[in-house]
């Protein structure tokens, strides 16, 4: 295995589990401050997908090259993440959890409704060409757009008197 590869696949590792980490918090603290949950049924789905969407990466990407240029645009999606993340603060996390307060409007929630389920979608793409796996690129970019399709469904639903 490759340095930038190693290195590459344990960032990502890194950050899903700290996300997961982050996550937990958040939605611990947003529930006791009376917020709610919608869409649980879907979760478990959500997190199956994007397991084996890294074990896919994992176990078919650790002995390829990384192609720098795919790298690059994938360094410039996780200034993208940090901005989404750093916006929400404390409300991030990876269930729809809703609180009765008024939505975020900052940061990229100002230009685009739903930030981070493009950075999502372009991660699906990006970081399997980052190694070369077209076609893993491929399968997922269409599961997670049928998970999204779920997901946005009951998220505008639950969002919708908030608006």
């Amino acid at each position: 295995m490759e340095t930038a590869t190693l290195l590459f696949l344990g960032f990502i590792v890194l950050q899903r589990l700290s996300e997961l980490f982050i996550a937990k918090r958040n939605t611990a603290a947003l529930l006791a401050k009376g917020a709610y949950e919608v869409g649980a049924e879907h979760y478990p789905v959500m997190v199956g997908m994007h397991s084996l969407w890294i074990a896919c990466l994992l176990f078919l990407g650790y002995d390829e090259s990384v192609a720098y240029g795919w790298l690059a645009i994938f360094a410039v999606l996780q200034v993208f993440r940090v901005w989404i993340l750093g916006t929400l603060g404390a409300r991030w996390t990876t269930r729809v959890i809703i609180l009765p307060e008024p939505l975020v409007v900052a940061g990229p929630f100002k230009y685009v409704r739903h930030p981070n389920y493009m950075l999502v979608v372009a991660e699906i793409i990006v970081a399997p060409m980052v190694l070369g796996l077209t076609w893993v690129a491929l399968v997922f970019t269409v599961l997670n757009a049928a998970m999204l399709y779920v997901r946005i469904g009951v998220e505008e639903k639950a969002l919708s008197a908030l608006r």
